[in-house]
């Protein structure tokens, strides 16, 4: 070994190692300076939690034509506010839309609720020559999800202008929307705003005369449910299949056409340009903290009023139903259970809606998620077991089969899952399908089989003494069963 590179190596290490002792008691001490200023100050100085969210007031609604009351080309649009000082906004840069975002503290509205910016700059790494693309996954199957197709159809040039400020973000060339096939009034009226915008000179060459080119492509899928996959998209896009691709190389590295790629949600894109307006500050007003602004929430099921609304992130579940759904079918007290976030995320009963708040942290606590924010109520006259036995029956179609615990594990469940709503079960079989779903979830490629497998988990969690009952039902008409690999 060279003795001056080992010099400068043991002049190194010590160096390190003096500055991490010498910062390292800084810090140590700043640290009981803070706690020692906060027990004398009794925490004047920290700015008050926020405790209490919503009703959201009509000056911070950001889809101002979410009900598709008014004009949705681009005259009504630019009546609204859109398009408003976007050449400002290209111009001041990717890194300045990047700090933006994050300091919204925006995450993904489309269900995993990662942190947004931190997503967009992993495109931000030096170029090597190839383009980067922008994908917005509008391929919304999720059984109660309908947030984006509100978007789409009624407010598309929200959504153009943000794939323009998000592709900025990103320095991206292009954006491909992949729409759902079966969007076919959807596609037809984005398309019609993409060409207004490439008319008014708002995309293509020297988009909003900001010197930067963008150009948006408009993808219609083939109704597969598999394609909401990040990488089932754009394997779709690209002409193949549509089966999840394993994870490593992720998008941003090898994404479609081989090229560095963001997928992000309509929602997700379509808030950037209103929080480049009005600042990450004011987003981060709304919601509590890590769980930051407005949210389309989608209620349907047994409410009076379904409807599509927007409202601040961290408003009570029950505020939301009462408010804008007009309450539960038959009042609260009928209330059986919601499933909160679309078909994949676990059920919960009433006791748990009384005060759980809409948001990813506190519906983690509540042991189910936020995904989508599609809330599917339920009350009393439902069957809850054959509702939940339906859902599966729905992930077990949509399994692309490329992983044998989802394409096996999913059809066995789904078989034992009717067997529970006719009440052919033992009870020991309850404890066998919970044993099955853990083996199911975390042991597929893409999250399908977390899908398929958390309602059940749900059910079992909250409403194992139905399934009991209905078993004990059928067994005191009938000859008791027991389990078998045949049965299942």
């Amino acid at each position: 070994m060279n003795l001056d590179r080992f010099s400068n190596s043991v002049s190194f290490i010590y160096a390190s190692r003096k500055y991490f002792l010498e910062n390292t008691v800084l810090v140590t001490l700043e640290t009981s300076l803070r706690l020692l200023l906060r027990r004398r100050f009794n925490g004047r100085h920290v700015k008050p939690q926020k405790t209490t969210f919503g009703p959201l007031s009509d000056q911070d609604r950001i889809f101002t034509n979410l009900f598709g009351r008014h004009d949705w080309r681009l005259k009504g649009a630019l009546q609204r506010g859109d398009w408003y000082k976007t050449k400002e906004i290209l111009l001041k840069g990717s890194d300045w839309i990047l700090k933006e975002v994050k300091v919204s503290g925006l995450r993904g509205r489309g269900g995993a609720g990662f942190p947004t910016g931190m997503k967009w700059s992993f495109m931000n790494k030096p170029s090597d020559g190839r383009p980067k693309y922008l994908v917005v996954n509008a391929d919304e199957g999720e059984p109660g999800t309908c947030k984006d197709r509100e978007i789409l159809r009624h407010d598309p040039h929200k959504l153009i202008e943000g794939c323009l400020v998000a592709g900025r973000a990103m320095e991206a060339r292009a954006a491909y929307i992949y729409i759902r096939g079966e969007f076919y009034n959807e596609a037809s009226n984005l398309q019609v705003a993409i060409s207004e915008a490439y008319q008014a000179g708002l995309l293509g060459k020297n988009a909003c005369a900001s010197g930067y080119d963008f150009d948006v492509f408009v993808m219609r899928g083939a109704g597969a449910y598999i394609c909401g996959e990040e990488t089932a998209l754009i394997e779709s896009l690209e002409g193949k299949q549509g089966k999840p691709r394993l994870k490593p190389p992720f998008p941003a590295d090898i994404g479609v056409f081989g090229c560095p790629t963001t997928v992000a949600n309509v929602e997700t894109v379509a808030v950037a340009p209103t929080i480049c307006r009005r600042g990450g500050a004011w987003f981060a007003t709304f919601g509590r903290e890590r769980n930051s602004g407005t949210k389309l929430f989608n209620i349907s099921g047994h409410v009076n009023t379904p409807c599509t609304v927007e409202e601040e992130m961290s408003i009570p579940l029950r505020e939301l139903i009462d408010r804008h759904a007009g309450g539960v079918r038959g009042g609260w007290d009928n209330l059986l259970g919601v499933i909160p976030g679309g078909s994949s995320t676990p059920i919960i009963p009433r006791h748990v809606c009384d005060d759980v708040l809409m948001d990813f942290d506190d519906l983690v606590r509540a042991e189910t998620a936020l995904g989508t924010a599609a809330i599917i109520v339920l009350d009393k006259s439902t069957d809850v077991i054959r509702a939940i036995a339906r859902l599966v029956e729905f992930y077990k179609h949509e399994s692309c089969g490329q992983c044998t615990p989802c394409r096996e594990g999913v059809d066995w469940m789904d078989g034992m899952m009717w067997r529970f709503v006719r009440g052919e079960a033992a009870v020991s079989e309850i404890d066998m399908i919970w044993e099955l779903s853990k083996q199911i979830e975390g042991h597929t490629i893409c999250a399908l089989g977390d899908g398929a497998a958390w309602p059940v988990q749900g059910l079992i969690r909250h409403f194992r003494p139905v399934m009991e009952s209905r078993i004990a039902e059928y067994n005191s008409t009938n000859t008791p069963r027991e389990p078998s690999i045949e049965m299942v």
